[in-house]
């Protein structure tokens, strides 16, 4: 045991730390551009991603350390690269199991990145890096406990689904509709606009992004908002993502 714990093998291990504190953090950065733009995957599920993903190449760096540094002595040609591409593989549709859309609002995608990310720390248990293991834990857990609270105090734009299904009277131009979001606090996604027509009635799914999220009216006020118009028969307000 002694060997897993040795200075060489802790120099490593500090190593390896730096890599994933760095992954984390530009994970970080890249995540929280799409949470401000109000998509499904934000800073924790990118941030978890790249970190994992960090963990599962640099500890092909150090071969030497690998299962405290017996690796090179069973007399057998040893590639656990290949062992984890299976597992990574294998982990990667579990976790696709877990993701879930319903409309436009989709769920699951952090825990199916905690799920790869328990993978990795199953990798670098498995090899002996054990202090990279324990940190890629503790990160992990931080960032799932405490990351969506870090969200909630950036500035952000949240995204809503809107169903529309309008009566016999003129369904409203695109201008028009916009107008109404903008009276709310919110804009049209360019390029988000789906129509369904049935018996001559159009129904409008959509998504609406708050201009600023302190400003922006809440669900339940733009439903009736929306519901008051004359045109609308028939309303649904949902977030657009989980």
């Amino acid at each position: 045991m002694a060997s897993f714990w040795s200075a060489p093998i802790v120099e490593a291990n500090l190593v390896v730390f730096m890599n994933l504190l760095g992954a984390l953090l530009l994970g970080l950065v890249v995540g929280y551009e799409r949470s401000y733009h109000g998509r499904a995957a934000g800073m924790r599920t990118y941030g978890i991603v790249c970190m994992a993903s960090a963990a599962l190449t640099v500890f092909v760096g150090y071969p030497g350390f690998w299962y405290g540094g017996h690796g090179g002595m069973t007399g057998v040609a040893l590639d656990p690269t290949r062992v984890v591409q299976g597992i990574v593989t294998g982990v990667g549709f579990l976790g696709a199991g877990v993701i879930m859309k319903e409309g436009l609002s989709i769920s699951g995608l952090t825990t199916a990145a905690s799920i790869w990310a328990s993978s990795a720390i199953g990798v670098l248990v498995g090899v002996g890096l054990y202090g990279a293991a324990i940190l890629l834990t503790a990160l992990s857990t931080v960032l799932m406990v405490w990351g969506s609270r870090l969200e909630s105090h950036l500035p952000s734009r949240h995204a809503i689904g809107i169903t529309l299904r309008f009566g016999a009277t003129r369904a409203p131009t695109e201008a028009e509709l916009a107008g109404w979001l903008g009276d709310c606090g919110y804009e049209l996604a360019p390029g988000s606009i789906a129509i369904h027509v049935e018996n001559a009635l159009a129904q409008w799914h959509f998504v609406a992004v708050a201009m600023d999220r302190r400003r922006c009216w809440s669900l339940p006020q733009l439903a009736q908002q929306l519901g008051a118009r004359p045109e609308v028969e028939l309303l649904g307000v949902a977030r657009a993502r989980n």
